[in-house]
Parts: structure tokens; sequence; C-alpha cells
């Protein structure tokens, strides 16, 4: 799988969260990762939700989000975020700018409780650095 996602977005989300812990590249990617593969699997809820509305337009309500925030407040970008939505669904479905803003909002709520979990569990093993294996480990333990 192509990941879509860029790092360096990524990586400002773990090491907002890391606290004085460094964060390996190795961290970022898998968590890049594993956001596209999150941010897919909405997608797909999603277009079953428009599909079910009769409408062929993901809307921020099918995503389950009433409110949408600002982009401009989200580290995210929008546009791979835009991209990871169509990964898995039909080409016939369009994806609104608000249900855009919205994926990415919810992705980035998920990227700060992953990374902040990986913080945690870097520290229980007394080491300095996140790495690949901290974000994998918070995958087995609570997915």
């Amino acid at each position: 799988m192509n990941v879509e996602l860029p790092f360096a977005p990524v990586d400002t989300i773990i090491r907002r969260n890391a606290g004085d812990l460094r964060v390996s590249a190795d961290a970022s990617k898998e968590l890049a990762t594993r956001i596209q593969e999150h941010g897919s699997e909405l997608a797909i809820d999603a277009a079953e939700e428009a599909t079910a509305d009769g409408r062929k337009t993901l809307m921020a309500q099918d995503f389950g989000v009433e409110r949408v925030v600002d982009k401009d407040d989200l580290e995210l970008p929008v546009a791979p975020v835009d991209r990871i939505a169509r990964l898995e669904i039909d080409d016939r479905y369009r994806v609104s700018m608000d249900a855009r803003v919205a994926l990415a909002d919810i992705l980035e709520d998920y990227a700060d409780n992953v990374a902040r979990a990986a913080a945690i569990l870097a520290r229980h093993a007394d080491r300095r650095t996140i790495t690949d294996d901290d974000i994998e480990t918070y995958f087995s333990l609570f997915e």
C-alpha cells in the first residue's frame, strides 16, 4: 500500500505528545500507515451512509461530525486526507470539503491518542525514543 499521507505532519503530531522523548522516523511512518488504513475504513462506512441516504457525495455527517473545525486549525493536510478517503471507495463518490476536513479532524484525534499511548509505552520501556515498536504495541494491545 502506498502511503498518501506525508510523514512531516504525522511527526509533528507525535512530537506534540512526546514531551521530552525523541521520535524515530520509523514511528512516524508506522503511524502514517495506520492513520491511512483507519481513514480508508471510515470512508467506506461513510460511503455506505451516503448510499443509504441516496447520495453520491460524502458529507461531514456521514463521518458522524455535526460541527466541522476550521481546516487551518489542523496539522494534517486536507489534500492527502481526500486521497485517503478515496482509496477504497468507488470512483462514483465525491467527497465534500466539509467531509475532508471532518475526516482530517477525526484522523488527527486518532493520531494524538496513539501518539500519547506510544509515549507512555516508550517511557515504560525506559527508552528516550518513541519507535515504530511502540506504535505497533499500541495496536496489538488496544485494537
